[in-house]
């Protein structure tokens, strides 16, 4: 009795202080209001915000096409200017404006540690130093040499060659280093398994791997399925001497800066490729099978880079932390963009960006906080992961503290929203919540896969940042479109790019077509200069996928879109995500999991429909910290995490946390799954259930799953 009185006490004392937290925020906007309006103008925000971004240029009954209508930016213009048609090009033309500023950046590993922790066990941890830096004209020299030295192994112009490393410096000054001498670099993302490392080599026919010390031993075992390869090269480690015995006979184990001292030493000359060379046979990380080869011109890749350098602002203390793979042509682009307008570069990886990062040594600062970068690139995932961690820290705090941060978001989305930034607040607690990734983020960029509206809102207001997303694939060299860092919506992906064109062609299966209301509709094609040439050795797939009209190049991406009256676009469905039930209503698969992913719950998501059936079943991966909270409540405290995932009043209860978010997302009741099987194993790369990219692989887990969905339903 004495315990419910005193939470009703509580609760009154903390509603009496944030009531008075509203008045004393009600008299300062009025007294602030007018300097407000004079210093910020948000009425030019709002009116940038819906202007018109892109123009109809062809229309007809089953289709409509459209063009953006910004002109070309001032780096764009200088690309033209100064002939800038191949990567090549792009690095010599940036060394020489540059040259001695600070380019590429690697974090010194000063030693390894055990380190104990509070539960008596012991992990290996990093003490680290500050990051050592290469100039544009050091970097662009490292690569010159890497290309001279590889053409003194053997390897020829246009004779493919495979990275497959993770994301560091000298996977970028390999790949300068290739493209100087016109060998197409075959892209292999660092997750992969044996058979999917295999695949990519055997089917591009290289002789020559570049991989690195932490992946090298897994050639132990693929090097007896990939008879072409003879050389190895691999990026040496900080700290540790590389293990080189034991791989097949016949096989070279070569060092990296072995091969940058032949190069420095030889006399061979650059072979240069031109516009329609190949750059890059970038392998698509394989969300509905066999992964596919994508090639990728240096045109390509110069045309995104002309996009996105329309989209973002350079400021001279702009700084880059690269941490996604660079086997993703996002990331790859991203940070080409950053090369072509000076902006240095400082690499990471998950377990080493932020203070609390697993390989941190206490008392040691992650990445992030050394680095204090302003710009970064992410993916849903990651996005949705820094949402829930801001969510879950909240939670976690007093109710008066918890109660002040709901006022103080929705305070802020209110005022953004009307076009005004608010400083004060930002000072006393959002710039606190961005002090984990250094504190001067300012600009970060989503792609990859859709990002949801909640997150997309909480990254930009808690983290004070401009967060953009863009929409593009593989074959049309990512982008495709971009939001700008005027817009106000939170659940599209901008206009086409100033290099491409994006239609919407009927899809009357899904009863998408271009005449619907208020909105056209339909599956998103897109052209233009950053479209690929198509398949590697597969004709018949890229014949049906690709085509030619007046010149142009065009790609049936097999997304659903639908381009609002600004000429935004928005992805409303997948053609391969919609399931239709047995009532007749249309369920898109991708929508809802991405709405859902956005619950405390949930790890991951896959959603399944029987189109026999009248609702959807899910399988989720569940989030261990959330679902011991929903067991608390439940009864069950104490319970391990897999029994916790067999038990049916877990399953009940967390089907009922579904059911309430899905309400809050605005989700239809027969969008939302009735009946959950709680996964136990983690979906990663490694499983083949998810892509390097971490995109579901849809068939791969039904099939794994089959007999659970089969209980599903039968319940």
């Amino acid at each position: 009795m004495f315990i419910e009185e005193d939470a009703h006490m509580e609760s009154f004392w903390v509603q009496t202080a944030i009531g008075a937290i509203k008045i004393i925020a009600m008299v300062y906007d009025i007294i602030t209001f007018p300097v407000y309006l004079v210093l910020q103008r948000p009425w030019k925000r709002r009116a940038l915000a819906k202007r018109q971004k892109a123009k109809i240029i062809q229309q007809d009954a089953t289709s409509i096409t459209y063009r953006g209508v910004d002109p070309p930016g001032e780096m764009h213009v200088k690309m033209l200017q100064n002939n800038i048609d191949t990567l090549e090009r792009m690095f010599e033309f940036v060394t020489k404006v540059h040259s001695t500023k600070r380019c590429i950046g690697t974090r010194k590993i000063i030693s390894e540690e055990d380190e104990m922790q509070p539960n008596g066990r012991v992990f290996k941890k990093f003490n680290m130093g500050d990051y050592m830096w290469r100039s544009f004209i050091e970097t662009e020299y490292a690569a010159a040499c890497f290309g001279r030295g590889l053409r003194e192994l053997g390897q020829q112009p246009r004779q493919n060659i495979v990275i497959f490393a993770e994301t560091r410096a000298e996977w970028l000054i390999a790949a300068h280093g290739c493209f100087k001498q016109n060998m197409p670099l075959v892209t292999i993302y660092a997750t992969l398994g044996d058979e999917g490392i295999a695949h990519g080599i055997n089917e591009t026919e290289v002789t020559t791997v570049i991989t690195s010390h932490e992946l090298l031993p897994k050639f132990k075992s693929v090097l007896n399925i990939t008879p072409n390869v003879k050389k190895i090269i691999f990026m040496e480690d900080q700290l540790h001497k590389t293990e080189t015995t034991g791989f097949k006979e016949g096989v070279e184990i070569i060092p990296f800066s072995t091969v940058v001292e032949k190069g420095e030493k030889s006399k061979m000359p650059g072979c240069s490729p031109t516009p329609d060379d190949t750059a890059i046979i970038m392998y698509t990380s394989g969300s509905t099978g066999t992964p596919k080869g994508v090639l990728l011109s240096h045109s390509n890749c110069i045309g995104t880079m002309k996009n996105f350098c329309d989209i973002f602002k350079i400021y001279p203390d702009d700084v880059l932390i690269g941490f996604l793979p660079l086997a993703h042509v996002f990331e790859l682009l991203a940070e080409s963009v950053c090369l072509l307008t000076g902006v240095p570069i400082g690499y990471s990886t998950a377990l080493t960006l932020i203070d609390s990062s697993s390989k941190v040594m206490k008392g040691c600062k992650g990445d992030a906080s050394v680095l204090r970068p302003t710009c970064m690139t992410s993916v849903p995932l990651i996005l949705d992961r820094i949402s829930k961690g801001i969510n879950a820290k909240v939670n976690a705090e007093t109710p008066m503290k918890k109660a002040f941060f709901k006022f103080a978001y929705q305070y802020k989305s209110k005022w953004v929203a009307r076009g005004y930034q608010t400083p004060f607040l930002d000072k006393i607690l959002f710039k606190k919540i961005a002090k984990l990734m250094g504190g001067r983020i300012r600009g970060v960029m989503s792609g990859g896969a859709p990002l949801a509206a909640d997150t997309h809102e909480q990254i930009q207001l808690c983290l004070c940042v401009e967060m953009i997303q863009g929409y593009g694939l593989t074959e049309t060299t990512a982008g495709a479109a971009v939001t700008d860092k005027f817009s106000m919506e939170y659940n599209v992906v901008g206009a086409p790019s100033s290099c491409n064109y994006i239609r919407l062609i009927n899809w009357e299966e899904g009863n998408y077509r271009v005449t619907n209301k208020p909105y056209p509709q339909g599956e998103i094609v897109v052209g233009g200069a950053t479209v690929s040439k198509g398949y590697y050795k597969l004709p018949g797939k890229t014949e049906e996928e690709f085509f030619e009209e007046d010149g142009q190049r065009w790609f049936r991406t097999g997304d659903i879109g639908e381009v609002h009256h600004d000429g935004v676009l928005k992805i409303i469905d997948r053609k391969k995500d919609l399931v239709k039930l047995q009532a007749g209503e249309y369920v898109s698969l991708g929508k809802v999991e991405s709405e859902l992913k956005t619950c405390p719950v949930v790890e991951n998501i896959c959603v399944y429909g029987d189109s026999t059936k009248q609702h959807t079943v899910a399988l989720i991966v569940p989030n261990p910290q959330h679902l011991d909270e929903i067991a608390e409540r439940q009864g069950l405290k104490g319970m391990e995490f897999e029994e916790l995932c067999t038990s049916p009043v877990m399953e009940k209860a967390v089907v009922q946390e579904l059911a309430e978010h899905g309400k809050k997302c605005k989700l239809h009741r027969f969008e939302i799954p009735t009946v959950v099987t709680l996964c136990k194993d983690i979906w990663t790369p490694d499983m083949g259930l998810v892509t390097a990219a971490f995109k579901l692989k849809r068939k791969d887990i039904q099939e794994r799953y089959k007999n659970e969905i089969s209980r599903m339903y039968a319940s």
